[in-house]
C-alpha cells in the first residue's frame, strides 16, 4: 500500500517495504517526512516528524500531538504577547518623532517613465551625469528614474517633478 512510486518495484506491491528507502521489513510506523504520512522502517523514522504509531496502530485520544496541544497554545500565545509588546513600544517612536511619509513623496507615474526620462535626456543631448549635476541629484537616482525603478531606490518626487520639468516630458499619472 505505497503512497508513491519510486520506480523500483521493490516490495511486492504488499505494502512491507519502506516508502523513504525501499528497504523491505515487516516492522514498519507511520512518519510525516516533508508533510506526506509514509510508512518507514526504523531507521528512516528519525528523519520525519514521527507520529509513533506502528502501521497497524490505532488512533486513540492520548496521541502525542494531543498531549502536546496546551504547551503549544500557550506558547503560540507567548509568542503573540511578546510580539505585541515590541509593536506597542515601537509606535511611541512614531507618536513622539512623526513620520516623513509626505516630505518627498513619489507620486503616480506613468507606465513608462523610464523610457520617458531616457529618450527626452538623450534628445536634450545630455548625459545621465550632466542632468544630474543640472538637477543637484544623485546619478544613481538619474539612472535609477530611466531603468524604471524609482520606487525601489527611493526616489523622491522631487526629483521625478524636476526632470520631468527640464525635460518637457509628462511623468505623473494623475
Amino acid at each position: 500500500m505505497t503512497k508513491y512510486s519510486t520506480g523500483s518495484g521493490g516490495g511486492g506491491g504488499d505494502g512491507d517495504a519502506c516508502e523513504l528507502c525501499g528497504r523491505e521489513t515487516s516492522n514498519l510506523q507511520e512518519a510525516n517526512v516533508a508533510g506526506a504520512d509514509l510508512l518507514v522502517c526504523s531507521e528512516c523514522a528519525p528523519h520525519g516528524d514521527s507520529s509513533g504509531r506502528d502501521r497497524g496502530g490505532s488512533d486513540d485520544d492520548t496521541s502525542r500531538t494531543d498531549a502536546d496541544e496546551p504547551n503549544r497554545k500557550k506558547r503560540a500565545a507567548q509568542n503573540t504577547a511578546r510580539v505585541m509588546d515590541a509593536a506597542s513600544a515601537n509606535t511611541k517612536h512614531w507618536e513622539e518623532e512623526g513620520t516623513d511619509y509626505e516630505e518627498d513623496r513619489l507620486p503616480y507615474l506613468v507606465s513608462d517613465y523610464g523610457d520617458r526620462v531616457e529618450a527626452a535626456r538623450q534628445d536634450a543631448g545630455l548625459t545621465v551625469e550632466e542632468l544630474a549635476a543640472e538637477l543637484d541629484a544623485d546619478e544613481d537616482d538619474v539612472l535609477a528614474l530611466e531603468q524604471g525603478r524609482a520606487t525601489r531606490a527611493g526616489v523622491g518626487g522631487s526629483l521625478v517633478r524636476a526632470a520631468a520639468e527640464r525635460l518637457g516630458i509628462d511623468l505623473v499619472d494623475e
